[in-house]
C-alpha cells in the first residue's frame, strides 16, 4: 500500500489507436511531469507520441532534498550530494521504487504485460529507472536514461541477474554537460555492461544538460523498434 504523500501525480499522452504498450518518462530533479512533457513537446517535431503506446509522466512528490540544504524539492530520491562517490541514499531510492512500481503494475492491470513496458528518464529521473529496471523489474521491455548517471558502488551494478537476463539500455548524454558528468554517465554504461546489460551510449557533441531534438527523435525510433505495434502481447 503507498502511503498518501507517496501518490504521485500524473499526465500521459494517450495513444490515437489502441493501446498496446506503454513508456514511463521520469523527470530530472526539480522538475515535474507536466514540465517534462512541455520540454519534450517544445523539442520534438513531432511530438513523442504514438499510434499504439501510452506515454506517462509521473512527477515526483516533494521531499527535503540535502544538496538544497533541506529545502524541499520534487526528486525522485535524496542525494548526501551529487557525487559518484558518495554512498546511494537507499532509503529514499527503495521507497520511491515500490511507489513507481504502483505506477507498472497499474498498466499491467489494465492488459500491458511487462514486456511491453519502457522505463526511463532525464538525469535523476533516468538514474531512478536504472533501478527500477535493474533491481525489480529486469522483465521489462527497456530502460532509457538521458543525461543520467549511476554512483560508482550502486547496487543497480550488483545484483545477480543469471536467471533473468537485464533489459536493453539506451542511453544518451551530451559532450557539453560538463566532462565530468559525461565521463560518469559513460562510467555507468561500462559498469552495466559488466553486471550483463546489453547498452548503447550516444554522445551528442555540443549539447548541455538538456533534451535535443537529435536525441529524441532517436530515443523515439529505439522505443518503437523495441514496442513495436506488431510484437506478439
Amino acid at each position: 500500500m503507498i502511503n498518501s504523500w507517496k501518490q504521485l501525480q500524473l499526465c500521459a499522452v494517450s495513444p490515437t489507436g489502441k493501446h498496446s504498450a506503454s513508456v514511463i518518462f521520469l523527470h530530472g530533479s526539480g522538475d515535474t511531469g507536466q514540465g517534462l512533457r512541455a520540454w519534450v513537446r517544445d523539442v520534438m517535431t513531432p511530438d513523442l507520441a504514438f499510434g499504439h503506446i501510452r506515454v506517462i509522466y509521473p512527477t515526483a512528490p516533494a521531499r527535503p532534498y540535502t544538496p538544497m540544504r533541506g529545502s524541499l524539492s520534487t526528486v525522485w530520491f535524496d542525494r548526501n550530494k551529487i557525487s559518484r562517490d558518495c554512498p546511494e541514499h537507499l532509503e529514499s531510492i527503495d521507497a520511491m521504487c515500490s511507489t513507481l512500481g504502483s505506477v507498472i503494475q497499474d498498466e499491467v492491470n489494465i492488459g500491458i504485460p511487462k514486456h511491453r513496458i519502457i522505463i526511463g528518464g532525464f538525469s535523476m529521473g533516468g538514474a531512478m529507472a536504472l533501478h527500477l529496471a535493474c533491481r525489480h523489474h529486469p522483465d521489462v521491455a527497456g530502460v532509457f536514461a538521458l543525461s543520467s548517471f549511476l554512483n560508482k558502488d550502486s547496487l543497480a551494478f550488483q545484483v545477480n541477474h543469471s536467471r533473468l537476463p537485464l533489459p536493453e539500455l539506451f542511453q544518451c548524454h551530451g559532450t557539453n554537460d560538463d566532462l565530468v558528468l559525461h565521463q560518469w554517465g559513460e562510467d555507468t554504461s561500462m559498469l552495466l555492461r559488466k553486471a550483463g546489460m546489453t547498452t548503447t551510449f550516444h554522445s551528442f557533441p555540443g549539447l548541455y544538460h538538456q533534451l535535443s531534438q537529435p536525441e529524441m527523435e532517436l530515443l523515439r525510433s529505439w522505443i518503437l523498434k523495441k514496442l513495436s505495434p506488431t510484437t506478439p502481447s
